[in-house]
């Protein structure tokens, strides 16, 4: 380990460098708070030119087994690699004696999460889930006003990310390999389920509807999933690639107010353009115009009620409290406890979806 010292940055080594590592966790990476992009690992030469272009100085790996041969020389280390690959890196990682960021979805099923988690502690060393949209803006604010109880009793939970995507990409996240882990219900559907968790709670039943819409498309590419928390509060997810008119991203029904808000967080589209958090502006700030509106009785789907000002977002949080868990101990901002739970839903309405029942999901 590099960082003994408090003033002396943590050093992180990065595997893979594709749409996630590249976009979302080496920016994110360099501008936390006592953090320092030290090794990417990847072989393909355009992304090693890619870099080492936006970040100087960064060593470079062709494989992530040159990281367990010098692990005395990292502090953290972050999987960004496709998602078939999560289970034996981040395995590796910690037999080697290093902790880890998984990017979500963490493992294929609970039961490999769990036991990530338990090799985990039985090494004493962290292991988070990256689950960025806990820090979007729009659901940062939904957080606040559910919190406040601005809507009374919280009845329904409506949560909708959806695209419009009509020929598929192709890729191993639209592969029908099921050793890929690809398709919609994984991808988009580990961060629904995730925010609904985290809002309201476990989860006792779920019903899903799950389809292949897209001419060519060989995975879910549309799918509806139905959780009953165990507080009473229904949730409401939808994940497409086929929404020719997107729904609202949120709409939450209480015993007291409603809250609607459209549109996606700012910040992907940002980290994408190229801008980077950490370097004096804004960042994370919603457009008035995608500010949420709370009411009750008002007729205009998206004008009625009186907005409430948008949290600005803040992916940067998640490696500032990874750095605060690797210094001091305390509890990683994403456990792979959590992770697990997100997989033990996902896992049932995969089921939900291909035998048309609804599964009961055991407490654990």
């Amino acid at each position: 380990m590099t960082g003994n010292g408090t003033d002396t940055p943590l050093a992180v080594g990065l595997v893979g460098y594709g749409v996630a590592g590249s976009f979302f966790h080496a920016p994110l990476i360099a501008a936390a708070d006592g953090l320092v992009l030290d090794t990417v690992v990847t072989s393909a030469p355009a992304r090693r030119e890619q870099a080492r272009a936006e970040f100087p100085g960064v060593r470079l790996a062709s494989s992530a087994d040159e990281l367990w041969g010098r692990a005395d020389e990292l502090d953290l280390v972050v999987v960004a690699s496709p998602n078939r690959t999560h289970v034996p890196l981040a395995t590796a990682a910690l037999r080697a004696g290093l902790p880890v960021v998984v990017d979500k979805p963490l493992a294929g099923t609970a039961a490999e999460a769990r036991d990530l988690a338990a090799l985990a502690a039985d090494r004493g060393l962290l292991l988070s889930v990256f689950q960025n949209r806990r820090w979007d803006s729009d659901f940062l604010t939904l957080a606040e006003v559910v919190a406040r109880g601005d809507l009374g009793v919280v009845q329904r939970f409506e949560s909708r990310f959806e695209r419009w995507r009509p020929r598929p990409k192709g890729g191993w996240r639209e592969s029908g390999d099921p050793q890929e882990i690809g398709g919609l219900l994984y991808d988009l559907g580990s961060h629904v389920v995730d925010q609904a968790l985290t809002l309201f709670g476990p989860a006792v039943r779920v019903y899903a509807e799950s389809d292949v819409r897209r001419g060519g498309a060989e995975t879910d590419d549309d799918t509806f999933i139905a959780l009953t928390h165990a507080n009473g509060v229904r949730s409401h997810l939808w994940v497409s690639s086929t929404a020719a008119q997107p729904g609202p991203r949120f709409r939450v029904l209480g015993s007291r107010a409603g809250f609607v808000t459209y549109g996606l967080d700012p910040q992907e589209a940002e980290l994408r353009a190229g801008r980077r958090p950490g370097r004096g502006e804004p960042w994370g700030v919603e457009d008035e115009s995608l500010w949420g509106r709370i009411g009750a009785g008002d007729s205009p789907p998206a004008g009625g009620g009186r907005p409430v000002p948008s949290v600005p977002g803040d992916y940067p949080a998640y490696y500032d409290l990874v750095a605060r868990a690797l210094r001091d101990g305390t509890p990683p901002p994403v456990t792979a406890e959590q992770a697990a739970a997100t997989l033990a839903i996902l896992e049932a309405a995969r089921r939900s979806a291909r035998e048309g029942i609804t599964v009961e999901v055991p407490s654990v």
